[in-house]
This record gives structure tokens, sequence and C-alpha cells, in this order.
């Protein structure tokens, strides 16, 4: 892809019926016109950005009326070659599965949205035949230096990648998201005052919650959403790819609405009634936590967190029954996760 200072750069939806971004290229910061670009956005914020699969350019043309690139002015891939896909595998897997793996997994590269440096894939089948979804499929993807992980199971193995190929899917679609919304790229709330955070810094530089006095702080922020159904290591990798603390998820085993977190070296599963397991295999180190999340109200759960002097609390909701997660925001207030 190639472009010039003035010309349009456009991105184009993933899903049936999104919209289109716009952008005017305001500096070429690659040789010979190759990206990255400094971009104005139409919403008019600014941002270096790194042109994938799903971008074409608009050159302008002498009369100032712009045009599609067409031939050789256009090149909808990037010129960095796609990674060979590492296949690992462990236990009795089918054969065949190994280049159909590959395949499906080489086939997301176009959806990424900065260039993908490494692959590797990992079948594993249950020597036990009483588990119930003994095919796991595990990815790793090196976008760009930013790693993205995703893990299914499922009763055969070729279910198991079809899940694969579209969580990875869905993992690309949010990091892309949250990429652009990091660059500038997107509008999110702005910082409207001092000890102000914005959403989407990089983890490592998040600062601790601004000391807001106690009697300043509000609940000014619900998030209300459908759990997810997945297994504690679904959980967990959605945890890591999505920088979060923590995750509210509903464990698909037990039914129950469930917490996970890193804790001691791997992480720690919080139920609102803890239940035994079967003992499925698991491929991250777990302990589950043996009490069931107190039952508060919204007020209980402030004045617990406060005391506690933690950064969230799960708890289970005294009028709904259903599990909730009240924390501290970056900015002082409070915020509440709850079950839609």
């Amino acid at each position: 892809m190639r472009a010039s200072e003035g010309d349009r750069l456009i991105v184009h939806g993933h899903h049936v019926g999104e919209a289109a971004r716009r952008a005017e290229i305001l500096e070429v910061h690659g040789r010979d016109g190759e990206p990255p670009y400094l971009v104005r956005w139409d919403d008019g914020h600014e941002s270096t950005f790194f042109p994938s699969s799903d971008s074409t350019i608009e050159h302008q043309r002498p009369n100032g009326r712009s045009g599609r690139a067409t031939g050789d002015d256009m090149d909808r891939a990037t010129t960095r070659a796609a990674p060979e896909v590492a296949v690992e595998h462990r236990g009795r897997v089918p054969e065949g599965a190994t280049d159909y793996a590959r395949s499906k997994v080489s086939a997301v590269f176009t959806h990424a949205p900065e260039p993908v440096l490494f692959a590797r894939v990992k079948l594993i089948m249950s020597p036990d035949p009483a588990v119930p979804r003994p095919a796991t499929a595990q990815a790793n993807l090196d976008v760009n230096g930013r790693l993205v992980r995703a893990q299914v199971a499922a009763p055969t193995m070729t279910e198991a990648v079809d899940r694969l190929h579209d969580r990875l899917l869905n993992r690309l679609d949010r990091v892309s998201r949250h990429w652009e919304a990091r660059r500038g790229a997107y509008p999110t709330s702005p910082a409207t005052g001092p000890h102000e955070w914005r959403h989407g810094a990089e983890p490592t530089q998040r600062p601790d919650y601004y000391p807001r006095p106690p009697e300043e702080r509000e609940l000014i922020r619900h998030k209300s959403f459908t759990l997810t159904s997945e297994t504690p290591d679904e959980a967990a990798f959605d945890m890591e790819v999505l920088d979060y603390g923590f995750l509210l998820f509903t464990d698909v085993e037990t039914g129950e609405d469930s917490v996970i977190y890193p804790a001691d070296h791997g992480y720690r599963l919080a139920q609102t009634t803890p239940r035994e397991r079967t003992g499925a295999p698991r491929a991250i180190p777990l302990t589950i936590s043996p009490r069931p999340a107190p039952e508060l109200t919204i007020q209980e759960a402030i004045e617990h967190l406060e005391v506690a002097g933690v950064r969230w609390v799960f708890f289970r909701d005294a009028e709904t029954g259903r599990g909730n997660v009240l924390y501290h925001r970056y900015d002082g207030h409070y915020g509440l996760i709850i079950p839609a």
C-alpha cells in the first residue's frame, strides 16, 4: 500500500452494516509512500496508523478530487509476508487436524489490525473418554508485539478448530477496537479534570486509582451485559487478551456466576455458590475459593470495599441473587458490573 499526503484512507467495516471509517493522510512515515501514516479521522482525532487488509486508499487527483486506487496504486495486503503457523499436538490428535488448524488460523491474519509476526497452535486430545469435551485447541498470535491468545474445548478436534477460528476473529476484533482507542482514532471519554484517567491507557502504565475523599465518591458507571458462558481456562484467556484485572463470567460447567483473577502465580476462581467440579483438564494453574460470594446490597458492597481496602469486590446482589462486581475506577469513583 502506498499513499501521499492529502490522500484519503478508508477502513472498511468487518461486519454487515458496520460503517467504514475515513481519514485524511497528513504525513507518510514509511519509505516510498508506505505505512505508517499520521492521519486525521473524520471525528477530528489524529493518530499514527498502520493499515491492514481491510483498508484502501483514495489518491488525491491533480484537480483536487479523490479517486480509488487501482492496479499498482493499491495493494489491499500489507507488504509483510504472513508467518507460517507452528502446530504442536498432544495425545491422539486425528490425522489431518494439523493441516486443518494451520489453514483455519492462517485465515484470520487478514483481520488483524497490525501485522501478525508469529503464530503457534497447540492441539490436545484428552486420554480420558469420560471427558465431555476432550478436544482442546489453543492459539497464540504475536500481532506486532501484542499477544493475542484463544483457547476452546469441544467434543471433536474439527469442532474445536472451527471454534478457535471464530474466537480468534472475536479476539482480533476486540484488539482492533482497543488498539484504535489507544491511538486516539476512536473517541473515548476524555479526562475531565485533574487526576482523571482516559480509558485505554497501556496496562503497564495504569496508575493507582485517584484517592478521592470518600464523601465525594459516587457510583457513576453501571456495566450491564450478558455474561459469556465459558470454562475458567477460556475466561482466563479472555481476561488476559482484554488486559482486565478480573473477569465476570458464567462457568459453563456449574452454571454459576463466577469471577476469575490473577493470584499466586496462577488464577483464582470465585463463585456465587462454590460447586464441585468434575476434574476436567485445565491448561492454567487454578485454585478455587471455597467461600460463597457474600450477599450484599450495593451500599453494603461499597462499605465492604472501603473497609477491606481492596480494588474490587465480588458479591451476590441481595435483590437479584446474581453475581456482581463493584470496583474502584481510576478517577476515584465506583463502577458496577452486573449481568443483564
